[in-house]
């Protein structure tokens, strides 16, 4: 779970609020998202930067109003939280078009911009990202299943100019898939972003090692590498761990915001997982 907190969209804050006199209001310094009125509409207070907790609607009741160019956005955590009603609202930049600073850094929007512009007055941008080696925005997480099963590897990768994604296992040279025919790779591109997702059917326990993901450009090169294990099938653990497994990878699938690593290993007769 990340930082932020959970906002119970029932919940009402009730604020009193007494005759406003601007002279009164504490003065505001270092807004780096710049300025909103409080939650009686009476002084000015800082704004919430992208990422953060916010209040929905225009009003600052509990966790504060977005800063400017930013609007707060609801996104269901899963379906426990969304049955009690609870959500997690969180401040998001209106403007996504990365931008190139004049410090060589590319500014994944116009807030990210502003609140960099804050601390560096005299920071200039130009429209599209900068010249940069691959970043991988999302790298491929570690599995572990059954033998017989099937796994999907994702790699999501940011570069200017595109990049190119390779799949490899540690310890043989040859790119994935090459021509083995129960591994596949497919990818999608975006603006300056590439999704590259290697599928490994039918496992074996040959399938266990590292697999790694590469993204190359004419910059440069970057890579993340994530370990699969698979277990043997007939085993009683196997049996009641795989049905979970199922089920997690399929929230997760289809909540793509929520970007948990999982790690596995198999020790004592135990299979432990750790979330972070």
């Amino acid at each position: 779970m990340s930082w932020r907190r959970l906002v119970p969209i029932t919940t009402t804050v009730k604020t009193v609020c007494e005759e406003c006199m601007p002279e009164l209001c504490h003065e505001t310094r270092g807004c780096r998202a710049g300025l909103v009125r409080d939650s009686c509409g009476c002084c000015f207070e800082c704004g919430n930067l992208e990422g953060q907790s916010c209040d929905l609607g225009d009003k600052n009741v509990h966790y504060g109003i977005c800063g400017e160019g930013m609007e707060c956005k609801l996104d269901p955590i899963n379906g426990a939280y969304e049955d009690e009603g609870v959500h997690d609202a969180q401040c998001v930049c209106v403007t996504q078009e990365p931008m190139c600073g004049s410090d060589g850094r590319t500014y994944m929007n116009l807030c990210k911009y502003k609140e960099a512009a804050f601390e560096s007055p005299g920071l200039n941008v130009s429209d599209g990202p900068c010249k940069t080696v691959p970043i991988i925005k999302v790298p491929p997480r570690d599995l572990v299943n059954v033998s017989g099963s099937s796994v999907v590897f994702l790699c999501e990768v940011f570069a200017f100019p595109m990049a190119l994604v390779e799949w490899r296992k540690d310890g043989k040279d040859v790119i994935l898939p090459g021509d083995d025919p129960h591994i596949s790779s497919r990818g999608g591109p975006q603006k300056y972003e590439l999704s590259s997702w290697l599928q490994i059917e039918e496992t074996t326990r040959a399938d266990s090692g590292t697999y790694r993901c590469t993204g190359r450009n004419e910059v440069g090169d970057v890579s993340a590498a994530a370990v699969l294990g698979i277990l043997p099938p007939g085993n009683k653990l196997c049996n009641s761990v795989t049905p979970y497994l199922k089920d997690l990878m399929f929230q997760f699938k289809n909540k793509p915001h929520i970007h948990h690593k999982i790690k596995s290993y198999y020790n004592n007769n135990n299979l432990w997982f750790i979330f972070s």
